[in-house]
């Protein structure tokens, strides 16, 4: 499995970079684009790298329903895209009322898209799985939001989802923002696929500080012990730090290669 940075918070070499995520994932003969990020970075980032993305990539999977993960999605169309029905929900920041929904609705995203939403898993090719709806089952996770919904009601972002892929009878997991907690996703895929072994994590984990939440986290993966760590997009410095003390890992940024 190849994946490839798109989209991140931080700049690679001659790529740009923009507060979002896309990854594309290669598997086999398959090629799956991971959100979009807000703009069209990703595809000025592919085109560096010599990738056409019109031509090569039939499907996407949106994490979840956040503009810096899924705005991109306006310069593409005619492809499937895979996500949770909760996606399209009006959504804002609790402290300023700022909207941090998606830009398109969900009926100009049908216009442009074979949409698939779905809160159960799915099968997106062999041994490719999009988690749908995570179970928070962790006393640690996502115990509070900052995010609101129309009714000014918290919005604990349910719509949060993640691939896993499954090669060699581990998984490499690959989140979004992990607004569910990372260690929720890990537990939900762990369940899905029946497999325990987990190869390597990567993607947002949204945690801000080095507090519980994040004491915590690091405590899970390490019982895992899961020895490929990739903290990035909404993974905040001070979070970094806390996994740098425990984990050997490359700063993500743009333009970068990883393989599995």
């Amino acid at each position: 499995m190849q994946l490839t940075v798109l989209t991140d918070n931080y700049a690679g070499a001659s790529f740009l970079a923009e507060h979002g995520l896309s990854y594309l994932i290669e598997i086999k003969e398959h090629k799956i684009l991971f959100d979009t990020g807000h703009s069209d970075v990703f595809l000025k980032n592919a085109t560096k790298l010599g990738i056409d993305l019109y031509k090569e990539v039939s499907t996407i999977i949106l994490s979840h329903g956040h503009w810096d993960h899924g705005n991109g999605l306006a310069n593409l169309k005619d492809k499937a895209l895979i996500t949770h029905p909760l996606c399209f929900m009006e959504r804002f920041r609790g402290n300023d009322n700022s909207y941090i929904g998606l830009g398109l609705t969900e009926g100009e995203v049908k216009h442009k898209y074979n949409l698939i939403t779905t809160e159960q898993p799915y099968i997106v090719f062999k041994d490719i799985y999009f988690l749908g709806e995570i179970p928070r089952l962790t006393e640690f996770e996502s115990k509070t939001t900052p995010f609101i919904d129309k009714q000014n009601q918290p919005d604990y972002v349910p719509d949060d989802s993640a691939i896993v892929v499954v090669q060699n009878d581990e998984l490499i997991i690959i989140s979004g923002c992990a607004h569910s907690g990372i260690c929720n996703t890990i537990l939900h895929a762990q369940k899905v696929t029946g497999i325990t072994k987990v190869k390597a994590v990567i993607g947002g984990f949204h945690l801000k500080t080095d507090n519980k939440q994040t004491k915590e986290t690091i405590r899970f993966l390490k019982n895992q012990n899961i020895q490929n760590i990739y903290p990035a997009h909404c993974t905040q410095l001070d979070a970094l730090i806390a996994f740098r003390k425990e984990f050997s890992f490359p700063q993500i940024k743009t333009g970068m290669i990883l393989k599995f």
